[in-house]
């Protein structure tokens, strides 16, 4: 799951404030320190400590954290890369950023035998949000995919396509049931996600294998117009237009949506605050939009990065390697709910309580959607986000033909803040 980006002005905490634009603020520290940058997880310094232990003394992990947002994320580590920042080592960052920052040349190529030890034993789907230009630049950390969660009670069988799922909701809104399709409507990332699924499973491009021409073929159209669909369909709240993952969520677990399409977390939300719901509901991947073809559920997740500017980048590499090992992975999903990029991580039994819909998360991981790699994400993501919205008023051909241009504008940087 990703939080929305907005075009926003930079604003660094003042722990974070160079003394000019060009001086670098690197933190104190000795020969083996490896600062981490990374987004706030309420567990992850046991991962940093175990890892320090291990190590032995080669290394000692300090752990920093980012803002909560993405925005702000992106923001203080831009920052401070493009002043040369010694002080970062290790870098989170969204599936989305490798080749902006890749392009940038803020972070270092995986090679030799660290590439080798990220990609044994790694899901193909996470590998290719780390990679740009034919090459491996980050170690995946964690994934995600989308699913369909609906109410068995109402819908027997999960609906295998779109146009399924809204005739569905439709019988049982006739029917005065529960009926609403929940999911991310509003003007930010949480409807291009939906986009790209709906692309991806028509075996669509809105870019360029390469990242950077604007193709956005009839597979995009086809997505366009089912987005269409369900916008007009009657079957989705007053407030989808405005709606991101919690508010969603919220929507389900309240009784009125019959299917809601979100992330795994929404589990164990509903375990904690409606357990009552818990037996009534059930998942499956993401309906697709022709009977026997399976949908390709958008990835989400993050992956860590070696800074180009770090200046133990041996110690940055084994470092990044142990944050990221099946262990580590292990007790993030357990404890943090971020699942896991390495296969063999699903099979641990301790996965079963934590995650009962494991085996359907893997089966879309091992047919995933996957977000165009492209140094200019940031402002796609934004050009896209402004166009889908409100999904209603989506006109498939003619926004098809307005897309071609304002993407491949994005593309150029043209228009668009990066």
């Amino acid at each position: 799951m990703r939080v929305r980006r907005t075009r926003r002005a930079a604003v660094l905490g003042a722990s974070l404030v160079c003394a000019s634009a060009l001086t670098a603020c690197a933190p104190a520290s000795s020969a083996n320190t490896v600062n981490l940058y990374s987004a706030p997880e309420e567990n992850l310094q046991q991962n940093v400590d175990r890892c320090n232990a291990e190590s032995g003394g080669r290394y000692n992990i300090v752990y920093h954290k980012l803002p909560r947002d993405a925005d702000g994320q992106r923001e203080q580590m831009v920052r401070r890369l493009a002043a040369g920042d010694t002080g970062l080592d290790i870098l989170y960052l969204d599936v989305t950023w490798v080749g902006e920052f890749a392009e940038a040349k803020w972070i270092r190529e995986w090679t030799g035998q660290h590439k080798a030890d990220v990609e044994r034993g790694t899901l193909q789907g996470p590998l290719q949000t780390a990679t740009w230009d034919g090459k491996l630049y980050a170690a995946p950390k964690n994934t995600n995919v989308q699913l369909l969660w609906y109410r068995k009670d109402l819908v027997p069988e999960p609906p295998e396509t779109w146009q399924e799922m809204i005739e569905g909701a439709q019988r049982l809104k006739q029917e005065g049931k529960p009926h609403w399709i929940s999911l991310t409507g509003a003007q930010y990332e949480g409807v291009y996600v939906h986009f790209n699924t709906l692309v991806e499973s028509a075996g669509g491009r809105v870019i360029s294998e390469d990242g950077r021409t604007a193709v956005v073929d009839d597979g995009a159209v086809r997505a366009l117009q089912a987005l269409r669909d369900l916008g007009t369909a009657g079957v989705t709240s007053a407030s989808m237009n405005n709606a991101k993952e919690d508010d969603a969520r919220q929507e389900f677990e309240t009784g009125q949506a019959a299917f809601q399409l979100n992330w795994p977390f929404v589990y164990a939300s509903m375990v904690e605050k409606k357990p009552e719901l818990v037996d009534k509901v059930g998942w499956a991947r993401l309906p697709g939009l022709q009977p026997g073809v399976p949908s390709k559920s958008t990835i989400g997740g993050a992956n860590y990065a070696v800074s180009s500017y770090s200046t133990k980048p041996d110690l940055a590499f084994e470092a990044t390697k142990c944050l990221r090992n099946p262990e580590s992975q292990k007790f993030s999903a357990l404890n943090d709910g971020v699942p896991p990029t390495i296969e063999s991580v699903y099979a641990e039994p301790e996965m079963a309580a934590e995650y009962p819909m494991r085996d359907t998360i893997l089966e879309a991981l091992k047919d995933p959607g996957v977000r165009p790699v492209t140094p200019a994400a940031q402002n796609v993501s934004t050009v896209l986000s402004k166009m889908l919205s409100p999904i209603g008023e989506i006109d498939p051909q003619p926004t098809a033909v307005r897309m071609r241009t304002e993407v491949q504008n994005a593309l150029e940087s043209k228009g668009v803040m990066p």
